[in-house]
């Protein structure tokens, strides 16, 4: 108060409140703290994480965006630090555990800046100077390569460290065929859709027992008994209609009043459904896929006919069977001629488990495929498909980029290196933020080495002095203990998803530094006047005094 006057009230009392560097410290603990939950994930030899929920369910994983997405996140900046993951996973299917690892291992360098007086303005331009630097080396250094053996290599580093046990090498091939099956063509530039590849799963057998098939697996059985197990050289129809009697729009009664006329009305309704098959018969097909429902009337004529009928397909399977077989989706069966119909060898019933399914193979030109998992139980089969799902993303973006670089922190050990000679170029204030930035890139080799229960300074000092004499492709062997060269042992990493990784951690950690003040906002007290920090508001404010809750 000067000179008598009286205080202005800005805020109501009570608000929670963090300024200046107090709210830059909770900020940045509370990013590391979530980077450390992860970190003990990465590489092949990183371990699992157990996510239990309130009912008991639970997920066992080692996939960075899965962890993140299920943990309980309650501090606003740690929510932050999650949606890089969910970013990453979004964009590439991959590396999310660099991006999240990376992005606290930045702020916590930064951390150290904030404490010998750098201005958080100066530490971010050096970060984006030096990340700009970055995309140019990783460019430069980046190795041209699509062949079916690189793609091999991308898909088998993707899946280490995964819970597939020995069979990496096996999943890898099945992957690679998939994604080649599936990949078009267009003005001269690839394109490969992950969607087009239909991961199925079904409890029993073991891994190894995961199968590739030329065509597409539904989750469905034939409609009746009567109908053909087997259909070779099939001929299918889908059908985006009901072969069944549509309902009125409006509230109808049919009231018979002579007894005789009962069996005139079932004889309308009988030729109705044989009308409709005759249509089907007619084209020539012997599989009729339909999106909607079959009468019962109807699956016994198609039975008698010796077609092979199922119902109630979803309508993402049907898109999927359309550019597998080459048949058209119709909607009317007046349209339904022999050129609609698509073409597969054969169209099969088998038993999987407890379940059965319909396997539709040897389809002549597929765009759509499928790969049927199998494993002892539903947490390993879970965990497969996560492994499968990465590994198909970062399969298809070679396949796309035709670009690669050395994995096993061999690039960021090189990135390491070049942007520190950088940083003396730079000068400045902006060249601390430089040099701290090439620090926070050692943490990912680094990691890589305690999670091998190797000792990551030895391992840091060796892996920088192979990269001075010009050993670009230098990394840490996990598996010998030892620095080896990761392109003879064929460990790659997609350039696009390490490109992702800086960006998406570049980008979060500036963001966050830029922050000086974090106010409980109007929504904190609920509409109901509830109390700070309920339903949409920043939850977990109240723990921002110490390290905040994650």
């Amino acid at each position: 108060m000067l000179g008598g006057q009286t205080p202005i009230l800005v805020l109501k009392e009570g608000t929670q409140r963090e300024q200046g560097k107090n709210a830059q410290k909770n900020n940045i603990e509370a990013a590391k703290a979530i980077a450390d939950a992860i970190r003990t994930t990465l590489g092949p030899k990183g371990m699992d994480k157990m996510l239990v929920d309130s009912i008991g369910d639970i997920i066992i994983s080692n996939d960075g965006a899965t962890i993140l997405k299920e943990m309980d996140v309650d501090h606003p900046t740690a929510k932050m630090i999650v949606e890089v993951a969910k970013s990453q996973d979004m964009a590439v299917g991959d590396g999310t555990t660099t991006a999240v690892v990376f992005a606290g291992e930045l702020l916590k360098q930064a951390d150290v800046l904030l404490d010998q007086g750098v201005h958080s303005t100066v530490i971010t331009n050096g970060f984006r100077l030096a990340a700009n630097e970055v995309e140019k080396v990783m460019e430069k250094t980046a190795i041209n390569s699509r062949d079916d053996e690189t793609l091999r290599k991308i898909a088998t580093t993707a899946l280490s460290g995964k819970n597939i046990g020995l069979s990496s090498d096996f999943l890898a091939d099945l992957v690679v065929k998939a994604v080649n099956a599936v990949a078009e063509d267009r003005a001269g530039k690839i394109i490969v859709d992950p969607a087009n590849i239909k991961v199925d799963k079904k409890n029993g057998g073991s891994v190894d027992d995961t199968e590739y098939i030329n065509g597409l697996v539904i989750d469905k059985e034939k409609v009746h008994s009567k109908m053909p197990s087997i259909v070779k050289d099939a001929k299918i129809a889908l059908i985006d209609s009901a072969l069944e009697i549509k309902k009125t729009e409006i509230e109808a009664k049919v009231q018979i009043t002579d007894p005789s006329k009962i069996q005139d009305f079932l004889s309308q309704e009988s030729e109705t459904f044989k009308t409709m098959v005759d249509k089907v018969k007619k084209s020539g097909a012997n599989v009729v896929l339909c999106q909607k429902g079959i009468d019962d009337l109807a699956q016994h004529y198609l039975a008698k006919e010796g077609i092979y009928g199922v119902r109630r397909v979803k309508k993402s399977d049907m898109e999927k069977l359309s550019k597998a077989t080459g048949a058209k989706i119709i909607t009317n069966l007046d349209d339904l001629t022999e050129s609609a119909l698509g073409r597969a060898e054969r169209v099969e019933e088998k038993k999987i488990g407890d379940d059965r399914m319909t396997f539709i193979t040897g389809c002549a030109n597929p765009k759509a495929v499928s790969i049927l998992i199998r494993g002892g139980t539903e947490h390993v089969i879970s965990e497969i498909e996560r492994s499968l799902n990465d590994a198909i993303r970062v399969v298809a973006i070679t396949k796309e980029d035709g670009k690669h670089l050395p994995g096993g922190g061999a690039i960021e050990a090189e990135l390491a290196m070049k942007i520190r000679n950088f940083a003396n170029t730079v000068g400045g204030r902006e060249q601390l933020a430089i040099e701290a930035f090439a620090k926070a890139l050692e943490i990912i080799p680094r990691t890589l080495a305690e999670n091998a229960g190797m000792d990551p300074i030895n391992t840091l000092i060796k892996l920088k002095a192979a990269h001075d004499k010009g050993q670009v492709t230098a990394g840490i062997d996990i598996d010998n203990n030892e620095i080896g060269d990761m392109e003879k042992l064929g460990v790659y990493d997609p350039l696009r998803v390490k490109r992702q990784a800086v960006e998406s951690a570049v980008e979060v950690s500036t963001m966050i530094l830029r922050i000086d003040d974090v106010v409980a906002s109007k929504k904190s007290s609920g509409p109901e006047g509830g109390a700070p920090g309920g339903p949409g508001g920043m939850g977990g404010m109240g723990g921002m005094g110490g390290m905040p809750p994650y």
